[in-house]
């Protein structure tokens, strides 16, 4: 991939600035291979949140059921939370786990980082109230440093050399049983995020 010649933006000559299709196609594909805890309402939640708590950088995404029909929309159904250790997911429609996400997105001392996450925290919103702390939105930082392309699939393949699988995507998140295939999905997500932050903080980015 050749750098273009846009607005660096505190970028180094050696990081590209766009990925093609073709390209990203190239990159091997990677997906989270951690631990990875479904988080439902019989789970003991004090293990979770203190490892969550002891982590500087947390990974942090949403899923919601996808809506098919002009006008209809759904409340998040999953919360990803992804530490150096594990990867955490909030079944949010299965229980309340409003206290303890509130939490963590309120805390000051974890960063909560991902992609479009205004987004995320606009659906969660309908679901809890809560005042965030500490999220840093890895598009915005892509955009301010001259960057086209700030989903986290392009992000990946130019910052980490990566191909994120996006197949189950608009699968249905409010199932009663999550496929494994979801699980991982879900739990990738939430990691790259984590990655691509701390490549950006690597790179003086952020």
């Amino acid at each position: 991939m050749e750098p273009t010649n846009q607005n660096d933006g505190g970028l180094g000559p050696e990081t590209a600035r766009h990925i093609s299709r073709e390209e990203l196609s190239e990159l091997p594909i990677r997906r989270y291979e951690g631990r990875i805890q479904v988080v439902d309402p019989h789970s003991d939640l004090g293990p979770v949140i203190e490892d969550i708590s002891r982590t500087d950088v947390v990974g942090f995404d949403t899923e919601t059921r996808p809506a098919f029909r002009r006008g209809v929309t759904h409340l998040p159904s999953l919360v990803q939370f992804a530490t150096a250790g594990a990867v955490y997911l909030f079944r949010v429609q299965r229980g309340d786990f409003s206290g303890a996400i509130g939490e963590i997105l309120s805390s000051g001392t974890i960063i909560k980082t991902g992609v479009s996450v205004t987004d995320d925290l606009l659906g969660l919103r309908m679901l809890f109230e809560f005042e965030e702390r500490s999220v840093v939105d890895l598009g915005h930082v892509a955009r301010h440093h001259g960057m086209k392309q700030t989903g986290v699939r392009n992000l990946a393949g130019i910052f980490l050399g990566s191909r994120i699988p996006k197949g189950s995507r608009t699968t249905n998140w409010a199932a009663p049983r999550l496929t494994p295939q979801q699980i991982v999905y879900a739990a990738t997500d939430a990691w790259a995020c984590r990655e691509l932050y701390l490549r950006f903080r690597q790179l003086d980015l952020v």
